[in-house]
């Protein structure tokens, strides 16, 4: 009896500290929620990689494919790439998903492999011209391929510094990602009222960032909240069809 009875203690006491450690793990994830952005939608900044978000939709960024770049290429979309089986890097060297700007491609990952439902790749085009529009506009395409595919919770990753590419801050990147993303949501909400546009509703966009640029990035949403918020008041609110 004894035996039993110790036996049953070291079991108990290993399930007890191994399920704390497990809280720990999922407690030591920095993140930043943030609530007042228009249309409700949850703007959250996680430490997080593209592969182990879990969502309906993952977002990633990749430039115009040249082979110096992909020898640059490393952190987060490699170790992305490694857990898919290599089928971004295929894709690209066959030349079918180049990385043109506005360029998309989704991917429905293999089981077992990351834990997002849905990838999604947006191509930046030319490194030589990225630019704060070029990122508008991806958070534009990013919010509208969202809509299309009815994900209420997304997570984006533009991966620009893993590509080896410093041209601009990740504050500035994640200011013109955002808030053009919000600014396109406020049109698509619009839109819907107006019977425009499909139900759709983005309950919550996370934006990865690593460690070295994670209170960088908080700032940036916060910005980018407070200018998206100025630009949809000062929106006309005439309906966008006319009486005929």
């Amino acid at each position: 009896m004894k035996i039993l009875y110790r036996i049953s203690c070291v079991a108990t006491v290993f399930v007890g500290g191994l399920l704390a450690s497990m809280r720990a793990d999922a407690q030591d994830v920095k993140e930043k929620v943030f609530d007042g952005a228009p249309n409700k939608v949850t703007i959250k900044v996680r430490m997080e990689g593209p592969y182990t978000a879990d969502v309906p939709l993952q977002i990633v960024c990749y430039f115009k494919y040249t082979p110096d770049g992909a020898k640059r290429m490393s952190g987060a979309p490699v170790e992305l790439d490694k857990k898919l089986g290599g089928v971004i890097a295929s894709l690209r060297e066959r030349g079918e998903f180049i990385g043109d700007e506005g360029e998309t491609l989704l991917i429905i990952p293999p089981k077992d492999s990351i834990k997002a439902n849905a990838l999604m790749l947006i191509g930046l085009g030319d490194e030589e011209k990225l630019s704060l529009k070029v990122l508008e506009r991806v958070g534009r395409i990013s919010l509208r391929e969202a809509a299309k595919l009815g994900a209420k919770r997304v997570a984006f990753a533009p991966l620009i510094r893993d590509q080896g590419n410093s041209k601009l801050p990740a504050g500035d990147v994640e200011i013109a990602v955002v808030k053009a993303m919000l600014l396109a949501y406020d049109t698509d909400k619009r839109m819907q009222k107006e019977g425009l546009a499909k139900t759709f509703t983005l309950e919550e966009w996370i934006v990865e960032a690593g460690p070295a640029f994670f209170d960088e990035t908080v700032g940036a949403a916060q910005t980018a909240i407070k200018d998206a918020k100025t630009a949809v008041a000062k929106r006309s609110s005439n309906p966008y069809t006319k009486p005929k």
